[in-house]
């Protein structure tokens, strides 16, 4: 039986809720309006002449929220920063080879601004402008010839790490999963003297702050010691001098990219990710706030970008919150920045910590959010009469669903049975919302049922990712679990894995997950059929491997992560362990089930572009030191490259990655300020579809567990960012 939660926290939040009918009412008066319309233009020179290809940045705290916009130059050094709010601004200019010029204030207006660049002084000094993966690029991975590891009484790698690439996968996926390696904040080590080796430094410093014992069990699946001397090396060999390459200045198309970016949230917020409009509609929500949500605060917050205000609100979960898990344990090594403090999930009323939101055709902000306790209610479970849960059981989830109605400011919490972590919506006439995040199933909520009846338990279902090994055309069950040391050929297989990332295909009835791991991932595909659980049939492919003698080594990759779709059907995903973009097309595949569809059965349906930017050091294959925490597919051009254009997060490169697939040409829509940013998802809106490049862009944030590792410190807040791309660099 469902509780009506609208109801049940209609008193305890009517506050809450009048602030964000308010906060609505106040967007829909200025969504009548655009963008402001201000300029600020002129010149950049320098000791050696026109200075091309560099950024000329505003800033100011005028505004209700801060703001800045950044702008290139062109090839004759000219600049023009359009859409600029009436402000006063301070004004410099920052590029590669340069140092930072003295800030200069102005308002908007001013068409003929001169501003000089500063050279560099040395080598050193302009390096400090570079991303984080040319400065991680100089770290030096265990050769090849060193794994599998043997353990302590051997080499000291662990034994788990069968390949270098494994290694590797770890470096990515357990350390650049949440910090972007290589910026200031990771690459000086705090407090070195304090300690008798640079070994000694870092195995103190991975044991600190609230996410201490996280850090420190990644050391563990290296093998302590390996990991630790590896980054130890790194950095003394930094602070011995050794800089990295240079990366190029913006040009071309890249000249033409306005940048704007938005203070939100707070100093400590971990925003995850954003979302600004329907992905089904792009023209959705046109001037409407953005939002996003915060982990471990337990809050969805937004910016109105006509208004340029921000608003954060929580998020409620079901009583009693005392009573409410957290995923985040207390603090036993003292963070160098915040002491003793616990930064996350600390407030009760702000366990919900939630991951990924995404809007609907009505307008309402869906997220991945806990709603109760771990343990799965009885109707989830074996003994129920949900047919889902007498064909596959699931015990315990961690995050469930909610969503936030911005037209009457109301929460509404849905309990599942599955776990969640991204979710999007089908194209089908339910308005199907499928949730990655479970292990062993994938789910779904009808969000048409679920709108007519409220009715969480009857609008849900899930099944178990089973694949036909015995070719028949069908799963029957008894299956082969995936830790069968001697599968039974005759029967199916069933298949795990952190379902990460989701996404429904736009033309046919099926679902795809990526699953960061075992290595060296996969993607995975999903068909309901007509009666599902019992017609559920999966598929599992993954990306060409190293380890297959039959591949050559330049054209492999690993860890699926960032997952989506383009109108065809065909399947991108950011490979974020060897740093590519993979296409992935069924229709190329020979084989799609039976004893040989097991994972490497469909190295021809795969496509890697190589991501852009410096390689990993001594490392088999193609491996970029870029890390990409997701993808997405402009489907429409909501940024103007074009329709079905795949562009990664550059996680690690202060920027987002655009392809051209057909001539496999990237555009780097990079940020220069402030430094580290940090993404882990995206989106692209248009607001309005007759005002050329002024009416659309996309849409990201500074997603960073740890904020405070951008550039300015301890203080700064997380930001949202705005991607236009003009005609040409002067457009206004």
């Amino acid at each position: 039986m469902r509780i009506d939660y609208r109801r049940h926290f209609s008193l305890a939040l009517v506050g809450l809720l009048v602030a964000g009918v308010a906060v609505w009412s106040n967007t829909a008066a200025a969504r009548q309006g655009q963008m402001a319309d201000g300029v600020i233009a002129g010149s950049v020179t320098s000791e050696n002449g026109v200075e091309a290809g560099v950024w000329v940045i505003a800033e100011t705290t005028e505004l209700e929220t801060k703001f800045a916009k950044m702008v290139v130059t062109d090839n004759d050094g000219d600049f023009l920063l359009p859409q600029m709010p009436d402000a006063t601004y301070d004004v410099w200019v920052r590029g590669y080879g340069l140092v930072d010029s003295p800030k200069v204030r102005l308002a908007t207006g001013r068409e003929d601004v001169a501003l000089t660049a500063v050279i560099a002084p040395t080598p050193r000094d302009a390096a400090q402008y570079y991303p984080g993966n040319y400065w991680y690029s100089l770290i030096e991975p265990p050769a090849a010839s060193e794994f599998p590891g043997t353990g302590n009484s051997g080499n000291g790698i662990n034994p788990a790490m069968a390949t270098q690439s494994h290694w590797v996968d770890n470096m990515k996926q357990g350390c650049q999963l949440c910090h972007q390696l290589g910026n200031e904040a990771t690459r000086v080590v705090h407090q070195q003297a304090s300690f008798d080796s640079a070994v000694a430094a870092w195995d103190h410093r991975v044991q600190t702050g609230q996410r201490g014992n996280q850090m420190s069990n990644a050391m563990n699946r290296f093998g302590r010691e390996p990991a630790l001397e590896m980054w130890a090396d790194w950095t003394e060999r930094i602070a011995g001098g050794e800089l990295p390459e240079a990366p190029p200045r913006p040009s071309g198309l890249e000249q033409n990219v306005v940048v704007t970016v938005w203070d939100w949230g707070q100093d400590t917020s971990f925003i995850h990710d954003e979302i600004a409009t329907d992905k089904r509609n792009p023209q959705l929500n046109g001037n409407g706030p953005v939002y996003g949500v915060s982990a471990g605060h337990g809050t969805v917050t937004f910016v109105d970008p006509v208004a340029n205000t921000a608003t954060e609100l929580t998020i409620p979960v079901r009583p009693d919150p005392e009573t409410m898990p957290t995923r985040f344990p207390d603090v036993q090594v003292p963070s160098y920045y915040w002491g003793d403090e616990e930064l996350w999930g600390v407030n009760p009323d702000e366990r919900s910590d939630p991951h990924n939101p995404m809007l609907d055709h009505k307008g309402r902000v869906w997220m991945t959010s806990t709603v109760r306790q771990f343990q799965n209610p009885d109707w989830c479970r074996d003994g129920s009469d949900n047919k889902y849960a007498q064909y596959y059981s699931v015990g315990r989830t961690g995050r469930h669903a909610s969503y936030y109605d911005p037209a009457n400011g109301e929460f509404v919490l849905v309990d599942t049975c599955f776990g969640t972590h991204h979710l999007q919506f089908g194209e089908d006439e339910d308005d199907t919302l499928w949730f990655s995040g479970d292990g062993n199933v994938i789910g779904w909520l009808n969000t048409r049922v679920y709108d007519e009846t409220a009715d969480e338990q009857g609008s849900q279902g899930w099944c178990p990712t089973v694949l036909d090994t015995n070719g028949d055309g069908q799963i029957t069950s008894p299956w082969n679990e995936p830790r069968d040391e001697n599968p039974d050929p005759a029967l199916d297989t069933r298949v795990s894995g952190f379902g990460y990332g989701i996404i429904a295909s736009p033309t046919d009835h099926s679902v795809w997950i990526s699953r960061t791991g075992p290595f060296p991932g996969s993607i995975v595909r999903l068909e309901r059929g007509d009666s599902p659980p019992e017609t559920c049939i999966a598929e599992m492919y993954q990306p060409p491997s190293i380890e297959n003698s039959a591949i050559d080594p330049m054209e492999t990759g690993f860890s699926p992560r960032g997952i989506d779709v383009d109108r065809n059907g065909v399947i991108w995903a950011a490979l974020s362990g060897s740093s590519h973009m993979a296409s992935f097309d069924r229709n190329k595949c020979a084989v799609t089930s039976g004893p040989e569809a097991t994972g490497q059965h469909c190295p021809e349906g795969w496509t890697l572009y190589p991501m852009p930017g410096p390689q990993m050091r001594g490392v088999e294959g193609r491996v970029g030191a870029d890390f990409h925490y997701y993808s997405w597919v402009d489907q429409y051009n909501t940024l103007g490259l074009g329709e079905n254009v795949p562009i990664a997060n550059g996680s690690t490169s202060d920027s987002l990655l655009a392809l051209d697939p057909d001539s496999g040409e990237w555009v780097v829509l990079r940020v220069p300020y402030p430094m580290a940013f940090y993404s882990r998802g995206l989106d692209g809106r248009i607001d309005d579809p007759d005002t050329g490049w002024k009416g659309r862009g996309l849409w990201a944030n500074y997603g960073s567990n740890y904020i405070w590792h951008t550039e300015g410190g301890k203080g700064t807040k997380s930001k949202i960012v705005h991607f236009q791309l003009r005609p040409e660099p002067l457009a206004r």
